[in-house]
């Protein structure tokens, strides 16, 4: 249970006057796709209609529109248990952001969500809000993207990779749970429906997996859990292949060693950084104590999912 309590719905305004203009708050279900993602496109996010429709299914949220029904800003949040949320898609313009909006957002996505502990992705411009509502920082997560690049034949000691099937769903879904710190039974399951997935078995149990799906520009790789950087690396390199000289994507809180040095070599490199923040007694992302009996996520859902 969270140490940080926000008054629920009732004490929070249904709207308000922002820049001598009245601003309301709606629930983010019944906005059109076409103008979240008009929204998103807005502060440089790739996200398409089909992103903005997946993250809509796993969480909720709000936007604020203004007098004539101009989307202005957005915020939601992803219930993972009874206990933990994850908090993303929190979009305002700079000028909004300095007049409040951001802030009457996020109050109501922590009322609404209330008696959990929360983690978050914090852009540069957010994060003196983050701060201001009682966030802490984590660790650093490096945005790595570009045009794939065909990965080396693996060496004769790589470990084995196989293609995931339908009936290893349960097996990733415990398997991330030991990473991420908490069970994401219906994210996971969700996640593993549409994406291709490649995974490491080692005495019959499952020890690394990825998995790979469209999202933005083209595709992104995650989440990605494992214990070994050499088994990380394993499971990617398939992905990578497969989208050779096309768009990929990986969100990492690695930037020394083996799988970053992958990445790299691989097209994917650093195009921008985000700060994983926490509030209450969520989890601390600790991906340097990774190891064969410590498994860690080398890779992100997405920055909203973590």
């Amino acid at each position: 249970m969270s140490e940080h309590s926000f008054a629920g719905d009732e004490a929070l305004p249904e709207s308000r006057t922002v820049d001598a203009y009245d601003v309301r708050i709606a629930d983010i279900a019944d906005i059109d796709l076409d103008r979240l993602q008009a929204l998103s496109i807005s502060v440089g996010w790739p996200h398409r209609a089909e992103d903005w429709q997946f993250t809509r299914e796993v969480g909720h949220g709000y936007v604020a529109l203004d007098e004539i029904d101009r989307v202005l800003g957005s915020a939601m949040w992803f219930p993972h248990g009874d206990d933990f949320a994850t908090i993303g898609m929190v979009i305002t313009s700079p000028r909004l952001q300095a007049l409040g909006v951001g802030e009457w957002l996020m109050k109501r996505v922590l009322a609404a969500s209330a008696g959990r502990n929360y983690r978050l992705s914090a852009t540069r411009a957010a994060l003196a809000l983050y701060r201001s509502l009682g966030f802490q920082p984590n660790r650093t997560v490096f945005q790595c993207q570009g045009e794939a690049r065909r990965s080396d034949p693996p060496a004769a000691n790589a470990p084995s990779v196989r293609r995931l099937e339908a009936t290893d769903l349960a097996a990733v879904t415990a398997l991330d749970a030991r990473a991420f710190g908490t069970a994401r039974t219906g994210l996971i399951a969700r996640l593993f429906a549409q994406s291709v997935g490649y995974g490491v078995e080692r005495d019959g149990a499952l020890v690394a997996f990825s998995l790979c799906r469209p999202f933005g520009r083209g595709h992104v790789v995650g989440p990605v859990v494992a214990g070994l950087d050499e088994d990380a690396v394993a499971v990617v390199s398939p992905h990578v292949d497969a989208h050779d000289g096309a768009f990929l994507r990986l969100d990492t809180h690695l930037d020394e060693g083996a799988f970053p040095l992958f990445l790299a070599r691989s097209g994917l490199r650093i195009h921008d950084t985000v700060l994983t923040m926490s509030l209450g007694s969520a989890p601390l992302l600790n991906p340097d104590a990774r190891g064969p009996d410590c498994p860690v996520t080398y890779a992100l859902a997405t920055q909203a999912l973590g």
